[in-house]
This record gives C-alpha cells, structure tokens and sequence, in this order.
C-alpha cells in the first residue's frame, strides 16, 4: 500500500459525506472517517476490500466503477440500497468521479439518502398503525362483553355469600369487580378514538399550546419550565379542538412525567415550538403548508429498544403506564391527515407534530 497516496487525500476526513478512493483494480486505498462512521468499521478492515466484498449486491456498484475506469463518463450520480452481512440496509445517493491520477483513478461519494429513508420510516408507521388500529378495535369488542358478564356473576355472588363468611369472601368479588371496572376503563380508552365524532371549527395552534401549558403548570407548578417558541403567522385552520388538545396533552404530559429528576432538581425544562413547513409531504401526499409543532423535553430519553415502537398500543417508557397516551394522540393526529414523529437520545426528546394547513 502506497502511503503517500493515501496521505494525499486526508483533506476529506472534513467531509460529513463518506469517501472511498479505488485504485486500478477496484480495492479501496482510501477512506475517510465519515466511511468509516457509515460503514461501522475501521480504516484498516476497509483497505483493500472491494465493492463485492463490502455489499452482497454490490455488483451493480462494480459495473459503474469498470465504466468509470474506461471513461465512459466523468461523473455518475445514482441511489442504492446496499446490503451487508449482519447490518441493516443502506439507503445511499451515490457518486462515482474519474481522477487525473493513474494510481487511485475512482472517487466514490456516499450520503445517507435521508429523505428516502424518512419516508420508508414513515410508511412502515403507518401500516403498522392502521394494523394496530384494527386489532385493537376488534380486540376491545370481542373483550367488552364478557367483562359485562364476568362483573354482573361477581355482584351476583356477592349477595349470595353465607353471612358468616360474607366480610372476608367479599374481599375477593371485590378484586374481581374492581378489576373487571378498570379493564373497562381500558377497553373504553382503546375505543374512544372510533366512538366519538369529529367535531370541527376554526383552531388556533397557540390557543391550544396554551390550554395544555396551563393544565401541565398546574400539575407540576415547580421545578419546570415551559418555554414557548411561537410562530404567529400560522393562520387557524378547520380541526376538532379537542382531539388537537388532548394529543397535544398526551405528550406534554408523558414528557412532563419523564422529568420527574429533572423536576426535583429545578431545571426540568419543556419546550414549544411552532413554525410553518413549505412544500412538505405527510403520508404521502403533498402539501403546500404545514403546522410543524415541536414539543421538546431535556429529559432521559426514551429507551432505544422502544422509541420505534411508542406509538403502538400497550407500549409504554415508564413503569405504570397504559401505554394508550401516544396511541391515541396518533390517532387523533392522523385524523387530521397529519403524522407525529419522535427524535430522542438522552437530555433530548422531541415529539414532531406535522398538520396540514389549507
């Protein structure tokens, strides 16, 4: 390996795009440090592998690379997804430059493809959620009658326990109603986005940022902050209020809950923040304008082995938790053609609220 040639290229390692220099018979001589970032290796594990080496599909990126070695073109752009043994697939625009230089002639420039990979993110959420959403349903009927029956016989035996024995045994029907009654709850919570129609006037985001900040400030009136970040240009627009309110609530308050160090400490901090998107897409479909609310704590985080998985129903971050909150400020979200996205890592969540407007 020629060192020198290496040394040459070292002005890359400042690229936030990864980097990958070839010399005449397709091996890496080079690499860069957002490469090696990408590809989860090291400087020396990459040198001289080939692109059939790094990729299971890489043959495709081999072509391209041969074509550029007979000059069949300068410079190339193209978008793959790459596959390697043991790792998640690689969504990447590439592009492939001929060099002046006889020893290492090929350039090739990778980006993560975020768009793409955010859509492909938001697809799967979708699906998953309409799955969810109809699981759940038929789940919560096919549960609501027994429970019914099940709290009727337990009222039933109540009142047939011998009364000698009827103090401590009604301990026990006692258990069986209060649980019957909060599984009730539960199951009336998982029906209520379907139960009630959507009742729509004109919605001030701001009013509603607002109701939710007072009903959290008087929940926790110490040790938290709520900063406000308003856009005041964004014009109302036609929603159901208290669907918007109550999402809103959901995770202000989950986020709130999640601060409980913090809120000890007194600088547990809450964050909302409003602006308008331009020329966005939501499930989809694209849109002219759209709210895009941010709602961000300096909280833990959530846990990584859930965070793609929060607004499923019965999946919760905390211990006691229904797991129905972000469920259903989803739901109520997505009835407004809209989506709610989360970015999280510890000392930083933030719930993404992004609503259509007309």
């Amino acid at each position: 390996m020629d060192n020198t040639a290496i040394g040459s290229f070292d002005g890359l390692d400042l690229l936030a795009s990864s980097v990958l220099v070839f010399d005449g018979q397709g091996c890496i001589r080079y690499a860069n440090a957002a490469a090696e970032d990408l590809f989860k290796t090291s400087l020396k594990s990459l040198i001289n592998q080939k692109l059939t080496d790094l990729f299971i599909n890489g043959e495709e990126l081999q072509n391209l690379f041969e074509q550029a070695l007979q000059y069949q073109f300068s410079d190339k752009r193209q978008d793959f997804v790459l596959e390697r043994v043991g790792f998640e697939p690689l969504q990447v625009h590439t592009t492939f430059t001929v060099l002046d230089n006889p020893i290492t002639p090929v350039l090739i420039e990778m980006r993560e493809n975020v768009k793409q990979i955010k859509q492909d993110r938001e697809d799967r959420m979708l699906d998953h959620s309409q799955a969810n959403k109809e699981l759940i349903r038929n789940l919560a009927h096919e549960i609501k009658n027994p429970l019914g029956g099940i709290r009727g016989a337990a009222q039933l035996l109540e009142l047939e326990l011998p009364e000698r024995d009827a103090k401590e045994l009604r301990e026990y029907t006692q258990v069986i109603i209060k649980e019957a009654d909060r599984l009730q709850t539960l199951v009336d919570r998982l029906l209520a986005p379907h139960r009630y129609p959507h009742i729509v006037s004109d919605v001030n985001i701001h009013e509603v940022c607002e109701r939710v900040r007072s009903l959290i400030m008087a929940e926790f009136p110490r040790g938290l902050t709520i900063q406000r970040d308003y856009d005041l240009s964004i014009p109302d627009f036609r929603g159901d209020l208290e669907q918007l309110i109550q999402s809103v609530l959901n995770i202000a308050h989950n986020a709130a809950q999640a601060l409980s160090e913090r809120i000890e400490q007194g600088d547990a901090e809450l964050i909302f923040k409003t602006r308008i998107l331009r020329q966005v897409t939501v499930a989809k479909v694209r849109y002219r304008l759209a709210l895009d609310l941010h709602i961000i704590d300096n909280g833990p985080g959530i846990p990584s082995d859930i965070v793609d998985r929060i607004f499923f129903p019965l999946v919760s971050g905390r211990d006691g938790g229904s797991g129905l909150g972000l469920t259903l400020a989803q739901t109520f979200v997505q009835q407004h053609l809209g989506v709610i996205e989360c970015e999280s890592r510890p000392g930083y969540t933030d719930f993404r609220v992004l609503i259509p407007l007309p």
